[in-house]
């Protein structure tokens, strides 16, 4: 018997794989999850808390003790929600906390969008897509959504944050950021988002009659 059909969108900050994840839900009517949210969620409750994000396993107490109704919180959106995720999700303890929680969410029709969707979360989803795009353009589009959240922030440093949290999430040993073996590269660089919505429409019908007839 065939599982569920599930859409795993993985990538980098600010690669546009958000918007597409949404959008792709509300095309196909199904429920989307974004898991940076949770580890975002996790970074900013621990700083909240007066806790080392170095702290295993005080962050990982942390972990397990987030539920849903706690994400609607506008402070896990800042930049600095993104670079506390980046730190707190490095430490095992805090993605096995996690685990859970996004593999419960996988077992219904859905789109996940993360940094380890289709290799380690929901590697059985028979739609994989991997959205990147240029580190300059990726912090180009971040730079504007920090100046319209009212961050004074400059292009450089958030260039300079891209590229760190490009190189902690890739270069961790637990559930490093990388495209599954079998995932659809979606470069949006060059692309508007209506664009790249598009074309992940388009890979996520091919991946879905494959599906149906399997």
């Amino acid at each position: 018997m065939k599982g569920p059909f599930v859409i795993a969108v993985d990538g980098p900050a600010a690669s546009g794989k958000g918007t597409i994840a949404t959008r792709l839900g509300e095309t196909y009517g199904v429920p989307v999850l974004d898991t940076g949210l949770l580890y975002r969620a996790v970074g900013v409750l621990a700083e909240r808390a007066g806790v080392d994000l170095g702290d295993e396993v005080a962050v990982a107490a942390i972990a397990q003790d987030l539920h849903a109704g706690q994400l609607d919180d506008p402070g896990f959106r800042t930049r600095g929600a993104g670079e506390a995720a980046s730190r707190v999700a490095v430490h095992p303890a805090v993605r096995a906390a996690l685990l859970k929680m996004q593999q419960d969410f996988a077992q219904a029709p859905s789109v996940i969008d993360g940094r380890d969707i289709g290799t380690v979360i929901a590697p059985q989803a028979p739609a994989k897509l991997y959205v990147t795009a240029s580190a300059e353009i990726r912090a180009e589009r971040r730079w504007k959504q920090l100046k319209g959240q009212g961050e004074a922030v400059s292009y450089e440093d958030v260039l300079a944050d891209i590229r760190k949290r490009d190189e902690r999430d890739g270069g961790r040993e637990n559930a490093p950021m990388r495209p599954a073996d079998d995932s659809v590269l979606l470069d949006t660089s060059e692309m508007t988002i209506e664009q790249a919505t598009d074309a992940a429409r388009r890979i996520v019908e091919a991946a879905r009659a494959r599906w149906e007839l399997s």
